[in-house]
């Protein structure tokens, strides 16, 4: 593993500690001198670097990532693509993996499940936004944070993690229970891989297990591929179906038949936090026979032909033979019996279906019905023609009235901004129909004096935004807005705006961000006159913001650009130019000052503004001494250690010319060689050792001495030399290096 600890990278960045290794890169904690903040700085193995395809694709793919800006997603904070070192500066992130806290758990409740996937799906919604595929989500990549927040990371580098061969080895087995059935066949992968790996993350937090495990990841690449999982409530049966069924819908292997986003997923996760008994209509065809067609939608009733009116005929009766009397012959008589009762079955049954024929005839046809004599009649004695009731108050004008009282009318109260409180904006069924004597007639009355309260609906995308009003009743004009700080399809918000009181279904006007057609490529300004660079970026409709910078380059002179020549804005958005101050970015001050008179070698400490710079050895005589010393700005401290050390201090100015030093002090006790011994006794050994180093002594040692009371563990107990009595004349004084030693107390058998 390479290890780069107490090293700085860039002059900037301070290695502190490893917090992370993957297959690819080594993760460190470090700190930023310049922005003064703790980062995670991610370092590329050098096996990676070795490839030069790697290196431009990773260099390209950075620019992307680096665009990203969510709350839920490790922000990008500056990229290095050194030919012999490459690596990412990151948000440092405190907290633990979402695969840690999984094991910790064993499997983890609805809510929370629900929670964390919204939150990796806004992530990925707007990664994908920005044309970026994850390609690598598992919960290992996911952090999560003390206060319930998760941060997605390591996007960009797992999407090459393949590219220089498609076969899988044990090497991938962290990854290869999560990734989609295309990627472990090495084909084509878009946005819905990351959805089947949500999926699979969603599938791990409710069951406590992965859907696919083997001993080693090729064998696990083909269950993702050949396989179908177990359901999650085979594992778990307090899990929801509605929510098993938005997990299976994800995993699906044919990627038409997955989620094709995840704005589309969440609103189904939202639908399910809405109503958690909800149970999807998700109809998954099996082809089990390839020559069937299986069609979701309901038949389409096909309505019967009128059959024709068929003339009632009542045969005769038939003959009695001769010499066989009704009373003298008991079988004919039951022979005629069940004859008669037939003939009387069949004319009941031309009579019914002569009755039904003329009611379906009526409904299809009802000019052939008025244009046959008395059935018309017949047919609607009990009916009546509904009249028109809209623009009618109901309380004044039809409630109670006698001319009405044949009508069951049905009230139900609605809002509508264009009608006044009582009156009725609609009825059912409409004016004109023909219906009978005390059928309902439903009158949807005006009642504006409701009111609901606009929800807050900001950062939310349109799609879901919409769901939400409209559940809620009301009416939704949606209207894009050119907007640069949202991202595309976010709310920005609502006409009337949040929080306001409104009538029950009255119309709210969802803005949402969009962004122009017109993309503009940035042209390359760097080495131009800043005047000149304002001038033609201004020229394509940009705006340009200018930040100085030490330099050698004259004075005005563009030394970099953001975002880069070629890359794409619309119009509106905002160009960064670094330009030149005129003032060197570095330059060498001469530091004269007088070495400590030891007679012996020492060595030099130099540090400009804390950072230690170099050390040198010297023979430290008494003599005048020059020391060279780099640095910038114009108030920088520099201080100089002899032997580990305070000794001399100053501020240099570096940007005159030639640097100038402003200030310089020596420290008092470097400029004496003995000193009055403190008294420590009584004192903890770490206030112990801190008065007498403050005192000039260096040579300390400690020793241990048996007490009873546990106050005294950690005193001192004695100390020799002694401190010289208080009411001596003559102060003892001992050189700095004299060694003084100091006993602490100690509990017996400790």
């Amino acid at each position: 593993m390479d290890n780069y600890t107490g090293k700085r990278l860039d002059g900037r960045y301070e290695i502190q500690e490893v917090i992370g290794v993957g297959g690819m890169a080594v993760v460190y904690k470090a700190y930023d001198n310049i922005d003064d903040r703790i980062v995670a700085v991610k370092i590329l193995k050098d096996e990676y670097l070795a490839n030069e395809e790697f290196r431009r694709r990773f260099k390209n793919e950075s620019k992307a990532i680096a665009v990203l800006s969510h709350p839920n997603i490790v922000k990008v904070f500056n990229v290095s693509y050194g030919d012999r070192l490459q690596y990412i500066v990151m948000e440092y992130v405190e907290g633990i993996t979402l695969k840690e806290y999984i094991e910790q758990q064993g499997k983890l409740g609805i809510k929370e499940t629900v929670h964390f996937t919204m939150q990796i799906l806004r992530a990925l919604q707007h990664a994908h936004d920005k044309g970026i595929v994850h390609r690598d989500i598992k919960p290992q990549n996911i952090m999560l944070l003390s206060n319930g927040n998760i941060k997605v990371t390591d996007f960009g580098i797992a999407r090459f993690s393949y590219s220089d061969t498609k076969t899988m080895t044990d090497s991938a087995i962290g990854s290869v229970h999560y990734i989609s059935p295309e990627q472990a066949r090495g084909g084509t992968t878009d946005d819905r891989a990351d959805i089947y790996s949500v999926g699979v993350v969603m599938y791990e937090m409710l069951t406590g297990q992965v859907p696919f495990q083997s001993d080693n990841s090729v064998s696990v690449a083909l269950m993702q591929l050949q396989n179908e999982a177990k359901r999650p409530r085979e594992l778990n049966n307090n899990i929801p179906v509605g929510l098993e069924q938005i997990v299976m819908h994800a995993m699906r292997k044919n990627t038409r038949e997955r989620y094709q986003s995840a704005a589309e997923m969440l609103l189904d996760i939202e639908e399910f936090k809405r109503n958690p008994t909800i149970r999807f209509q998700k109809d998954y065809f099996v082809d089990n026979d390839p020559t069937k067609y299986v069609n979701k939608k309901p038949e389409v009733a096909v309505k019967p032909a009128v059959p024709p009116v068929a003339p009632v005929v009542v045969p005769p009766a038939p003959p009695v033979a001769p010499g066989f009397g009704l009373e003298d012959d008991e079988d004919d008589a039951d022979s005629r019996n069940r004859v008669g009762a037939a003939i009387i079955g069949i004319v009941v049954g031309l009579v019914l279906a002569a009755i039904v024929s003329i009611a379906v005839l009526w409904f299809v046809r009802p000019d052939v019905i008025d244009s046959i004599p008395g059935i018309s009649t017949f047919l609607k004695a009990d009916e009546r023609t509904v009249e028109n009731f809209v623009n009618m108050n109901y309380k004044s004008q039809i409630d109670g009235k006698t001319k009405y009282s044949s009508y069951k009318f049905i009230v139900v109260e609605q809002p509508n901004a264009s009608y006044k409180n009582g009156v009725v904006h609609a009825q059912s069924p409409a004016p004109g129909t023909e219906r009978k004597k005390g059928d309902e007639v439903t009158l949807y009355v005006t009642n504006n004096n409701k009111k609901v309260i606009v929800p807050d609906l900001e950062n939310e995308h349109w799609e879901q935004a919409k769901r939400t009003l409209e559940d809620m009743g009301f009416e939704v004009i949606l209207r894009p807005e050119i907007n640069f700080n949202y991202d595309v399809g976010s709310v920005l918000r609502t006409e009337p705006s949040k929080g306001s009181e409104v009538a029950e279904r009255s119309k709210i006007t969802v803005v949402y961000s969009q962004k122009p057609d017109n993309e503009i490529a940035v042209v390359n300004v760097v080495n131009m006159d800043v005047e000149m660079a304002k001038e033609l970026l201004e020229s394509q409709n940009l705006r340009v913001v200018v930040k100085e910078e030490n330099s050698d380059k004259k004075f005005g002179v563009v030394l970099d650009q953001n975002p880069k020549d070629g890359e794409k804005l619309f119009p509106g958005q905002e160009v960064t130019l670094t330009v030149s101050n005129g003032i060197p970015a570095s330059a060498e001050a001469t530091i004269a000052f007088d070495l400590p008179s030891k007679s012996s070698r020492g060595t030099l400490e130099v540090y400009v503004n804390n950072d230690f710079t170099k050390e040198v050895a010297v023979l430290l005589d008494g003599s005048s001494y020059n020391l060279k010393v780099t640095g910038s700005g114009d108030s920088s401290l520099v201080k100089i250690r002899v032997d580990g050390r305070d000794y001399y201090s100053c501020i240099v100015n570096f940007n005159t010319a030639p640097p100038t030093v402003v200030s310089g002090a020596y420290a008092s006790i470097m400029n004496s060689t003995s000193g009055k011994i403190p008294n420590v006794t009584g004192k903890s050994e770490a206030q112990a050792k801190a008065e007498l180093n403050a005192a000039g002594f260096w040579n300390i040692s400690v020793t241990e001495t048996i007490v009873a009371d546990e106050t005294q563990v950690g005193i001192v107990q004695s100390q020799n030399p002694s401190a010289p009595d208080s009411s001596s004349i003559i102060a003892q004084t001992y050189p700095f290096d004299k060694k003084i030693e100091i006993s602490v107390g100690q509990l017996e058998g400790v």
